[in-house]
């Protein structure tokens, strides 16, 4: 059994996988850590790049490009650590932002999932605390409307909110075990909603940690492209998503 197995998904993004790798030294050289790489059937060198440099970590090479829930389903199933840390390989990682979340899952057990603040490279805070997601907040989305975030940290630099994003989000393997996996009828789109939904369902709280951030090089193809074909999967996910929940508000 590991302490953390660290699980990161990614198609054609060496350039910003080669950044996030970089900042994941410490966890790398740790025997009692794992990172997981899994490869949604990138063509832009990544696998060259993985096993020239990094050959000690975990490899699941996909011959298409399976979604995000089902990479890291895949991620999850083969992860060791008694804590499971999902990161989207856009994000280059603190370690003081990592050991903080692990330690609060310690002495919280309230508390199933936790994630930190995510910003972008000019240190500027992301809306990753998310109410859930309506068809009128996805509308505001796609209309450049923008949503001003609903929640403000407590005194201790808490967050409860319905869900936060996928691009970071730690949780205890024993959640998985009750929960199970990511819903893989959700190619890309609200499975971290899906997700943090029913942790909450099966009785644990979601944390965020506003006083600890990772860098997160946010990209939303299907905000600039919502008929894209990208975008037509993420629209199809969310009326799977409003129809399990059976809520569009």
């Amino acid at each position: 059994m590991k302490r953390l197995s660290i699980i990161i998904i990614t198609y054609n993004g060496l350039g910003f996988l080669k950044r996030c790798l970089a900042s994941l030294r410490t966890f790398i050289l740790d025997s009692s850590c794992e990172v997981i790489i899994v490869d949604n059937y990138s063509t832009d060198g990544t696998l060259q790049f993985l096993q020239e440099n990094y050959p000690q970590l975990q490899l699941i090479l996909n011959s298409e490009n399976r979604g995000v829930a089902a990479a890291r389903n895949q991620g999850i199933a083969v992860a060791r650590g008694e804590k499971l840390l999902l990161l989207d390989n856009d994000t280059e990682a603190s370690d003081e932002a990592i050991n903080a979340m692990s330690n609060y899952l310690d002495t919280h057990h309230d508390v199933g999932l936790c994630a930190c603040r995510l910003v972008d490279k000019q240190g500027e805070t992301q809306d990753s605390c998310k109410p859930y997601p309506g068809i009128m907040i996805k509308v505001r989305n796609v209309l450049g409307i923008g949503n001003k975030s609903q929640y403000v940290p407590n005194a201790d630099g808490i967050i409860e909110p319905v869900y936060v994003i996928g691009a970071c989000q730690m949780f205890w393997r024993r959640v998985v075990d009750k929960v199970g996996v990511l819903d893989e009828h959700i190619f890309y789109g609200p499975e971290d909603a899906d997700w943090c939904l029913r942790v909450k369902q099966a009785g644990w709280k979601i944390h965020c940690l506003y006083n600890y951030t990772i860098m997160h090089d946010y990209r939303r193809s299907t905000k600039t492209r919502p008929l894209s074909p990208l975008g037509r999967k993420h629209i199809k996910a969310l009326l799977y998503f409003y129809w399990k929940t059976k809520r569009l508000f």
